[in-house]
């Protein structure tokens, strides 16, 4: 193995999700697999993709949607992905301005449908006194976890980004500021960026992500295709290194120690009171973990669930095709051969349910995305 095959240059945003890859290499567990791991800190999931995409890093901390856009063809830069760890779930929330709350008046700790009902009459009332501003929210990608539950959430109250709502794209760390200017009403964001805010008094944290989707997955490790199958031995070691540093990560007796790495200037130069809810509290409250419950294996099921909402939403056509292509960029048959682990191998897939109780069968998902049409 060259000295060039063992160094991997990763790609990551300053969020809690990317601990697996920090830890992977101050804990020493990317070392231990002989992979020299360098971490290059980006601020906007645009410019990490099209840098994985051109080959300025092997790897990268990267939504999960959007690895499923490049393996469907999708533009820019349609280069095919795989992802064959997830980095862990449940830490990001819907967040907005106090202006924002103070027009809503509801009550703290509001059930997900009954904020978004909420939201649905200050969007009407708003829309009656000016037509020509409506409600402004944020998710930080179009291909984005975020812009999913925002807009699944959103429409379960009646509202429709493009005609009742408007949706603008914000990277994350410009979040708090962006409610801050008034430039947005709310937005769906990954911690520490809601914390950011609500410490700032800038934002209020309406509903945990959490409360949408259990423990729902939003961030993987993306690797470019043709570089895992040319690279198979590195691509393995790497998953064990960032599963080993997600296990780490997930022990209570390293969570003061893993805010501290967090919270350095390189990493996501924040203080450690701003990270700790992310880690321990309301906006992790699922119990899930990095690796905790199974977190860290990519889950067919929801990259189907996520190419139905991308059909939903006008992106693609939900062919058998492009859903086998969505499936198919997750990639739990290399966890498994990295974890010498293959217990899971050809059982029933798994299902997916949000807060509405609708259940998401992958066998099924025309008649999933049929009956989210219909209401």
């Amino acid at each position: 193995m060259s000295a060039a095959t063992r160094h991997i240059r990763a790609g990551f945003i300053p969020l809690l999700d990317a601990a697996p890859l920090i830890v992977a290499r101050e804990q020493g567990f990317a070392e231990a697999e002989g992979i020299n791991l360098t971490l290059v800190r980006e601020t906007s999931w645009a410019s990490l993709r099209d840098r994985v995409a051109v080959g300025h890093f092997e790897a990268a901390h990267m939504l999960a949607p959007m690895a499923i856009a490049g393996s469907l063809a999708l533009p820019p830069l349609p280069v095919p992905f795989i992802a064959p760890v997830a980095f862990g779930a449940g830490r990001n929330a819907i967040t907005i301005s106090q202006d924002m709350r103070q027009m809503m008046g509801l009550e703290d700790d509001a059930a997900p449908l009954e904020a978004a009902d909420a939201v649905a009459r200050l969007a009407t009332a708003k829309r009656a006194q000016m037509p020509d501003r409506p409600l402004v929210f944020a998710a930080v990608h179009a291909y984005s976890a975020h812009a999913a539950l925002l807009r699944y959430w959103l429409a379960e109250g009646g509202l429709y980004t493009g005609t009742d709502v408007r949706l603008e794209f914000v990277p994350p760390p410009f979040m708090a500021d962006a409610l801050a200017a008034g430039m947005v009403d709310g937005c769906c964001v990954g911690e520490p960026w809601s914390s950011v805010a609500f410490k700032a008094g800038v934002g209020h944290i309406l509903v945990a992500g959490d409360d949408i989707w259990p423990a729902g997955p939003d961030k993987v490790l993306g690797l470019r295709a043709d570089w895992a199958a040319e690279n198979e031995d590195m691509a393995l070691r790497l998953v064990r290194a960032l599963v080993a540093a997600a296990h780490w990560a997930d022990d209570p007796a390293h969570t003061d120690d893993l805010a501290a790495m967090l919270a350095e200037a390189r990493y996501l130069d924040k203080t450690q009171d701003v990270l700790l809810p992310g880690l321990t509290g309301r906006l992790a409250s699922s119990g899930a973990g990095f690796a905790r419950g199974g977190a860290s294996r990519p889950e067919p099921a929801h990259a189907a669930w996520f190419a139905t909402q991308m059909a939903r939403w006008g992106d693609i056509d939900l062919t058998p095709e492009a859903l086998a292509a969505a499936t198919a960029t997750y990639r739990p048959d290399i966890y498994a051969a990295a974890l010498g682990d293959n217990a899971r191998t050809g059982e029933t897939p798994r299902t997916v349910t949000l807060f509405d109780g609708r259940i998401f069968d992958p066998r099924d998902a025309a008649g999933y995305l049929a009956a989210l049409k219909a209401s």
